[in-house]
């Protein structure tokens, strides 16, 4: 992690976070505690790597929260002994590495540096695709429709003859399809729509 990094710790038990905390004390780390993601969510960073505790559902939660606000941190889920069918879960909900506590502060060091040279190589495209599925299941399945039409080109009258709709419904499908990507254009939507796979 880059001098003066920056550490959103994630976690319900108080003696880890302060365990975590103090291990990284010496080094060049700057670690911001959070006990929950919607604490997190009420003092939002500007920047960093996030070690959350893979509680249930905690990792989907978070990724969902950075689709809603547009930003996307890596992160690095860590628990007791876990199952590696637990990993492979965390990793398809959104995490670049999963470590297994306890951690000494050299091995944290170490997943910290893997986390930045991963983000840095691969330009968090993983990240970029989960929270733009994320924002794709907000939409209704008319909606992924009209979507998968303006990814094609495809215009209002056309998506309506192909949904045997209005072009007035596929506008107004259209309008909340956007409203809740948070997309300000068709272009926007159509980015959203490629990276999280939907189209071509």
């Amino acid at each position: 992690m880059e001098r003066n990094g920056n550490l959103i710790l994630i976690d319900n038990d108080t003696r880890r976070r302060a365990a975590i905390s103090h291990a990284l004390s010496n080094g060049k780390i700057h670690v911001e505690p959070f006990e929950n993601v919607s604490e997190l969510s009420g003092s939002w960073p500007r920047s960093g790597v996030v070690l959350i505790h893979d509680e249930a559902g905690s990792i989907g939660l978070l990724v969902e929260k950075m689709a809603h606000r547009g930003e996307a941190f890596p992160i690095i889920a860590f628990s007791e002994a876990p199952s590696s069918q637990r990993v492979v879960q965390a990793i398809l909900n959104g995490a670049i590495d999963y470590i297994a506590w306890p951690i000494s502060a050299e091995e944290l060091n170490a997943a910290l540096e893997r986390a930045a040279t991963r983000t840095a190589s691969s330009g968090n495209a993983k990240m970029r695709e989960i929270m733009a599925r994320a924002r794709i299941d907000r939409l209704t399945r008319r909606e992924r429709e009209v979507l998968g039409g303006v990814a094609i080109g495809l215009s209002n009258r056309l998506i309506g003859e192909r949904l045997s709709i209005s072009p007035r419904t596929v506008e107004i499908h259209r309008a909340n399809m956007l409203n809740k990507l948070g997309a300000n254009h068709t272009s926007d939507a159509i980015r959203i729509a490629i990276e999280a796979a939907l189209v071509a």
